[in-house]
């Protein structure tokens, strides 16, 4: 008899119960806008690349849930008065500035327009066996006994929602509040044929044309995150200039980002360093003096805001 996986990051349908199981025995962790497992480390910003972590445990198939729940810690209760200080009237004027002390850390953001879906499966693409459809929310298994023509994709065209703890899809109205329940939601709308292996890539190598940055920043320094994943460490090579930083990114799946960026102050290039990581580059490019950047680039479009972390020393 075939049953169909529940582990996390498995959902493959199996007949033998002794079958290795590769799966996330954690539950999901999702905090700041940053996704991941409890069972290891990778966090990512998309729910795409949170969906594509790859497992880190081998186990067994089950079709009984065991993935542990953690008790919801509750808020701790706040005084509205300290005992033996006066209360703290925060009060502003209108027009009056923010004091920088409880000013967020600075950062910026190069957001990324999503690819639009792929419609349909190359037919010259064989399709493994297990293969999943990639549609959201549909999950369906390739059953080579079905005829194409009669298979029925139920799934999201949306994108998912997680906001203020409620969670669900753009495409759709229900709201849930687990994550389990999130990923039990059904599909609103229905095409013929899964999504099992999308349209097969052009040869050569493809050109990355922009990808997601953000950065925070101290007196001294701005660290920045560049995301992009399996970037060859072998090949990969970052110059720092005074003013700028040249990339060359080529990745292990055939992909490759280049770019000059003009920075919006000067740095030092012999302290400004770098780490290439699972998902990103980290650069820390180290400031000639005190300025606080508004913007990573001197060609982003500027928000006026100068915010940073730390105290500058004293003269």
């Amino acid at each position: 008899m075939t049953s169909k996986c529940v582990h996390k990051g498995c959902g493959k349908e199996f007949t033998d119960p002794e079958e290795a199981c590769v799966y996330h025995p954690g539950p999901p962790v999702f905090h700041e806008g940053q996704k991941g497992w409890k069972c290891c480390k990778t966090r990512v910003l998309t729910f795409d690349e949170f969906l594509a972590i790859p497992p880190c445990t081998t186990g067994k198939h089950s079709t009984v849930d065991d993935t542990p729940i953690e008790p919801k810690k509750p808020a701790p209760e706040i005084p509205d008065v300290v005992p033996g200080r006066p209360a703290l009237d925060v009060t502003l004027a209108p027009g009056a500035p923010a004091s920088p002390a409880l000013a967020p850390p600075s950062t910026t953001s190069t957001p990324v327009p999503e690819e639009p879906e792929t419609e349909d499966d190359d037919p010259s693409l064989e399709i493994s066996p297990n293969a999943t459809c990639r549609r959201r929310g549909c999950n369906a298994t390739y059953n080579p006994a079905t005829p194409r023509e009669e298979e029925k994709c139920v799934h999201h065209p949306g994108h998912p929602i997680f906001h203020e703890g409620s969670k669900g899809w753009s495409c759709c109205k229900r709201r849930v509040l687990e994550f389990d329940q999130f990923l039990k939601i059904e599909g609103c709308t229905e095409k013929t044929q899964h999504l099992f292996v999308g349209k097969g890539k052009p040869p050569g190598e493809e050109k990355v044309k922009t990808v997601r940055n953000d950065f925070y920043q101290t007196v001294h320094t701005v660290t920045v995150s560049l995301y992009l994943k399996k970037i060859d460490k072998e090949r990969a090579t970052v110059n720092f200039t005074s003013s700028t930083i040249e990339l060359d990114l080529p990745t292990t799946d055939n992909k490759r980002y280049q770019d000059t960026y003009t920075l919006f102050a000067a740095i030092d290039p012999e302290k400004s360093q770098f780490r290439i990581m699972g998902t990103k580059l980290e650069l820390v490019l180290a400031k000639t003096d005190g300025t606080a950047w508004p913007v990573l680039r001197s060609d982003d479009k500027w928000t006026g805001q100068r915010i940073q972390i730390g105290n500058a020393g004293r003269a």
